[in-house]
């Protein structure tokens, strides 16, 4: 005679099972971060170039702006508040300031303007992420007005390589 405790229909997984699903889904899931990563950094580095190149729009129109303190290196934070008194048509534009991507913030861009003492010649820059960027502008140490227009190594950035992209005139 056959109980039916016997016959009774297995249901469900096991946790074995189920360990295995969880591990390839997360084997899966590493790949494609691995994957992706690098296309990231890439993407935040042609943003980087885009928003420096609108920078060098507003901050060369006609010439080089030259900032009440004076030559020297300054945050694009800083210089927003003077560049809406000085050009109010500028307001729209700065009150949407582009920051990096990675480590910018409102106080903070990470998005650099450098002028000369004469204000003839000057430069907006940032640290890009992609160690590999091709050097384009060899002659350059460091983001330097009147440098031109290029990507230079020098020393590491806030975003953690030694590559940076400049606007120069």
């Amino acid at each position: 005679m056959v109980t039916g405790r016997s016959h009774k229909m297995k249901r469900g997984f096991s946790l074995i099972e189920l360990l295995v699903v969880v591990a390839i889904i997360g084997v899966l899931a590493g790949i494609i971060t691995v994957a992706t990563s690098g296309m990231r950094i890439k993407a935040r580095d042609v943003m980087r170039k885009s928003d420096l190149a609108r920078l060098g729009q507003l901050l060369y129109a006609g010439s080089c702006y030259f900032p009440q303190a004076g030559a020297g290196d300054y945050d694009i934070a800083n210089l927003t508040s003077e560049l809406v008194a000085k050009y109010p048509q500028a307001a729209n534009y700065v009150s949407l300031s582009p920051k990096d991507p990675k480590t910018g913030s409102d106080a903070e861009t990470r998005y650099r303007y450098t002028v000369s003492a004469d204000g003839a010649h000057c430069a907006v820059y940032a640290n890009l992420e992609n160690a590999e960027e091709p050097v384009t502008l060899p002659s350059l140490s460091q983001p330097s007005p009147g440098g031109g227009t290029g990507v230079l190594a020098g020393a590491s950035g806030w975003n953690g390589s030694d590559r940076y992209y400049q606007i120069g005139k």
